[in-house]
Formats: structure tokens, sequence, C-alpha cells
């Protein structure tokens, strides 16, 4: 079995960066015990001898309707988040019978297992897991895409440290989270010098733990986006590199389990639209959207406004340029057998009939 294969076949509870929060509440139970007290109370009215009292149930009425659940996975500071902290995506589910869970991950490839396995049914990532996943023959349809998010990511270094230029990072250790967005950024960098993966050490690190292994010298130069990027720019001595921009779009993408969409196409259809009001308000309001989002997340809020100055909320339809641009990292991906096989991304581009 390939490497990329067995990348994807890795169960969180192995790893620790990969265990996930899941919000606990649902109105699952609350509609079951409702709906087993309502019995309760019909069952003892129509016992009672004084007819009078009798509760009427009129036969027209709908029964109460099986909930559904949406379980979305996120990461620590994307769209969905801020739809999260906004609250509204409940309450435009809510006349859908449909509540939501949601489970936040540290970085795409493991969110991309997450929708593998079914343990999610909709998840928000970067550009290349989805591209690696395909190749893994994992069961995902793209469901939508943003806008470029082309200077949120870069090729960092300690203030201190002799790399100056590109070509300096050859023979050097190179932190990144293998199959992530940082994967291709890399890859595109290093193009710029004529160098690949093969003139580099690739040490394969969560986002935290690539932080930790930067700062202790463990490594030469990390490979990150943001908010970790504008962290690490604001909290330690560091130098750019090369950023992305003008190298990659690296832009967000909604997936789905192909199983799931047919049948809750209304579901996405909200999401959709609830992520795009959240988008409008948030970039009538970047003040706000700093304000909500650092208690939650835990981040200072001058990084919180630099990252939000460096990307957009939006969920928009899959277009053709996006779709090209996801052929492009997977032809570079499986020419340089960071992939097992070829793919068409247009294969698993999701289109509502409605």
């Amino acid at each position: 079995m390939s490497q990329v294969r067995q990348f994807f076949k890795v169960r969180f509870n192995r790893i620790g960066q990969w265990q996930f929060r899941r919000d606990k509440f649902s109105r699952r139970a609350f509609l079951l015990l409702f709906s087993v007290g309502l019995g309760l109370t019909l069952t003892l009215a129509a016992c009672t001898p004084d007819a009078s009292i009798q509760a009427e149930v009129d036969s027209t009425a709908s029964p109460i309707a099986v909930d559904r659940v949406v379980r979305i996975g996120h990461q620590k500071f994307d769209p969905f988040t801020l739809v999260k902290a906004r609250g509204g995506l409940e309450r435009r589910l809510e006349p859908l019978g449909v509540s939501v869970e949601w489970t936040e991950f540290q970085s795409g490839p493991p969110m991309m297992e997450a929708l593998n396995v079914g343990s999610i049914d909709i998840g928000r990532t970067g550009d290349t897991p989805p591209v690696i996943a395909q190749a893994a023959d994992a069961p995902l349809v793209y469901i939508g895409g943003g806008t470029p998010k082309d200077r949120s990511s870069a090729v960092l270094v300690r203030a201190d440290s002799p790399i100056q230029t590109v070509a300096d990072l050859a023979g050097k250790k190179i932190g990144y989270a293998k199959g992530s967005s940082a994967n291709y950024l890399i890859v595109r960098v290093l193009e710029t010098a004529g160098l690949t993966l093969d003139d580099i050490e690739s040490v394969y690190l969560s986002p935290a733990d690539a932080r930790s292994a930067f700062e202790q010298g463990g490594i030469d130069a990390w490979v990150i986006w943001d908010p970790f990027y504008a962290a690490a720019q604001e909290q330690a001595d560091v130098r750019v590199i090369r950023d992305s921009d003008g190298l990659v779009a690296n832009r967000d993408f909604y997936l789905a389990v192909n199983s799931y969409v047919d049948d809750n196409a209304d579901v996405i259809e909200a999401i959709k639209q609830e992520t795009q009001e959240v988008s409008a308000w948030a970039d009538a309001n970047p003040d706000e959207v700093v304000s909500i989002l650092s208690p939650i997340l835990g981040i200072e809020a001058p990084i919180l406004d630099v990252v939000t100055k460096r990307r957009g909320y939006d969920f928009q339809p899959m277009s053709d340029e996006m779709v090209a641009e996801q052929q492009e990292i997977a032809d570079v991906f499986y020419e340089f057998d960071l992939i097992p096989k070829s793919v068409n991304v247009s294969e698993i581009v999701w289109r509502s009939s409605s």
C-alpha cells in the first residue's frame, strides 16, 4: 500500500493532535424525551374517567418529525468557525428539523479522514487535502469553494537564520503538515529556485508541533498558514522567505460525503446561504469579527486583525476556475509521486439539481 494510502488510514485515536472536540449538546435527546412525555400525557388523559378532561388529539396534526443531524468539520479559524460563533446556522436549519454537531480539526488531512470514515458529513479545508483524498478513493465531493487567500501562507525562518533565499533551503529541514495546503505551497516555492522536494528534508508536523520544533531549532524552516502564520509573525522573531502571493490561490473548499449530498441538498443550500451572509457581515465588520473570535480562539486581537485582512469567508458554487486550480495541484502531485494515481477533479464536483 502506498504511503499516501497509509496516510489516509491513520486513525485519530493514535495521534493526539488529531483528537477532536465534539459539541456535546444535541436536540435529538430533547426531542426523544419530549415525544415520550407527550405519549404518556395522552395515555393518562385517555384513561381518565371524566371524559370532559380527556385530551383531544387532532387527527390532522403532523407527527413530530424525526430530526436530522448535520455533522460539520472545521479548523481552528475558517469560515465555519465564524458561522458557528454567530449561531445563525442552527436557527436557519431548525425549520428543516436539522440540528448541527461541530468538530474541530488542526488541519485538513485528518478532516478528510473523518469524512472518509463517515465521522462527519461536511467539512471545510484548504486546496491540497481534497486532491490527496480523491487519489486515495475517499468518497468525497466538492460542494463549494471560496475566494483566493493568496497572502495567508508563507515559508518562515528564524530571524537569525543564515537562510536568506529560497535557494538556501536546499538540504535543510523544513516542517509542514503532510497533505495540507502547505505541502503544495512548498512545492511551488521550491520551483522558483529550481528545486524540488528531493532537495530538502521534509519533516511532517502538525501546526502546534511544528511551531515548537521551529522555535527550538528542530527544523530550519516552517511552511504554515493563518492564523498560525500571523501568530508567529506577532509572537516570534521570524522572517518570511516567501509568502504564497502569486504562487497559489489557497482557497477554502467545502466537501461532503458523496452519499450525503443528494438527500440533503436543502441542508447544503442552507449552509451555503448562511455562510454567505456571515461572509458579507464579516467584510463589513472586521473589528467585530476580531472581538467575537479572539476569546473563542484564544488568539490575541492584533493577530486576528492581520488574519482577517488576509482572508474572506465566502461559500460559492464550484466554478471552472476552481476546478482548474485543483486539477493543477493534482497534476503536480502526480508528477512528483505525491499521489499514487492521476485524478480528474471534475468527476467529484457536485452540482445541486435544484
